[in-house]
């Protein structure tokens, strides 16, 4: 899963596709991500001391993780990501279309640096 929390992903199904947010919160267990302003709905809360108004509240709900696509840093465009090794044994994700970086997926480790 290349997907982070921070991350600009672009919705590919549904309601909102075509448009690009952040992502807020991803749950790796269930494959969802929650996007900033995306998959709206309206939870009914009735009044209490922590909500002594009431009504209606707007929240975000999850997205499955494959209705979303990363939205590469350099070129722009929504991406799918690879995993490579870089000299120093570090592990990044890269962008399918362009090649560049886009953030280390693990710290340097000895046995896969090239020597």
């Amino acid at each position: 899963m290349h997907i982070r929390v921070d991350d600009m992903v672009e919705v590919l199904t549904g309601d909102d596709s075509g448009s690009r947010g952040r992502v807020l919160k991803v749950d790796r267990a269930a494959g969802k991500v929650i996007v900033e302003g995306f998959n709206r709905v309206y939870k009914h809360v009735r009044r209490s001391q922590r909500n002594p108004q009431g009504g209606r509240l707007s929240k975000e709900m999850p997205i499955q993780l494959s209705n979303v696509q990363l939205v590469c840093r350099e070129c722009g465009k929504a991406t799918r990501t690879g995993a490579r090794y870089l000299a120093d044994g570090s592990k990044e994700r890269y962008c399918k279309k362009c090649g560049k970086g886009n953030g280390q997926l693990a710290p340097p480790k000895a046995r896969y640096a090239q020597a």
